[in-house]
């Protein structure tokens, strides 16, 4: 039983930190129509910040500036480098890629391709007894964050300004504009809040493991995209239940079945999801043709 609970809640935290990465990819996708494969670098760069911060910072204000830099990081990526790139999707990708590449051999360069280890706060290195088991403390930390974050998403969306100009603005930019209302403003703040989730899971991700290293978001990053393709992009509760599902069968299957499996289930079940829908299109077209009058 015991085994059972430590299982579940490190693959909930481990679920956790895949959501803040892939709640940031969504978000900008969704409502940017914007695929960022820098995201993983700003995940990097919220880590190496958590990570020289902690302990010359209170943990809190280490994590505040790892989130705020990567933010502000974010916003000018937006302004300068993708704002000009609307109109060219293509563009858009070969960009972000490029900085995805670029910015971890930056820290590479500065710090080295060894991985660092992390001075976690005492009050992160701790177990909680639950059942029987003893529950690293950092889960439920991630745990409580992603929860928070999911809420706060979902008021954004739904109850302010900008999230309804964003909406707006993605579906008819042009009349958006034409109402007077700055639409530029809104992206930018779109992209800002997606950085500042990676920054998030960066330095949370950094405890979580107790190291870091250049190509940590890179790689933390191909299950963010997986967790978005799952989930659906830009919906923010489908990406939710989908990063605690990958996160729980990548626990259980390195558990049961064998360390690195748990990899090799997550794009398994991927691949599952893309068949499913793509047979799923195939018979709505199906029903659409004999629907149809002759």
């Amino acid at each position: 039983m015991s085994t059972l609970i430590l299982l579940t809640l490190t693959g909930l935290g481990l679920g956790a930190l895949y959501f803040l990465i892939a709640s940031g990819l969504s978000l900008i996708f969704g409502l940017m129509d914007v695929l960022n494969f820098a995201h993983g670098a700003l995940v990097t760069a919220g880590a190496y910040a958590a990570w020289r911060l902690t302990g010359h910072l209170p943990f809190v204000v280490a994590l505040a500036v790892a989130t705020a830099v990567c933010a502000m990081l974010a916003a000018i990526i937006e302004t300068v480098l993708i704002r000009p790139l609307y109109s060219r999707p293509k563009d858009q990708i070969l960009v972000t890629v490029g900085l995805g590449l670029a910015l971890p051999a930056l820290v590479q360069g500065i710090w080295g391709a060894d991985a660092r280890q992390v001075q976690a706060p005492k009050q992160l290195t701790g177990t909680v007894g639950l059942l029987g088991a003893e529950i690293p403390t950092n889960r439920f930390v991630l745990i409580a964050a992603a929860l928070v974050v999911l809420v706060t998403l979902r008021m954004f969306l739904a109850k302010t300004r900008y999230g309804l100009v964003v909406r707006a603005g993605v579906e008819d930019r042009a009349m958006v504009t034409a109402l007077g209302i700055d639409v530029r403003k809104a992206f930018t703040l779109v992209f800002a809040i997606g950085g500042a989730l990676a920054g998030l899971a960066g330095a949370l991700g950094a405890v979580y493991f107790g190291s870091v290293s250049p190509n940590q978001g890179t790689s933390l990053l191909v299950f963010g995209f997986v967790v978005v393709v799952i989930g659906g992009l830009g919906r923010i509760d489908g990406v939710a239940a989908a990063a605690a599902a990958v996160g729980l069968i990548q626990q259980f299957t390195n558990y049961y079945a064998a360390s690195g499996l748990g990899d090799l289930a997550a794009v398994a079940i991927l691949a599952v999801v893309l068949l499913a829908r793509g047979n799923r299109e195939s018979l709505d077209r199906i029903g659409r043709l004999i629907r149809r009058p002759a």
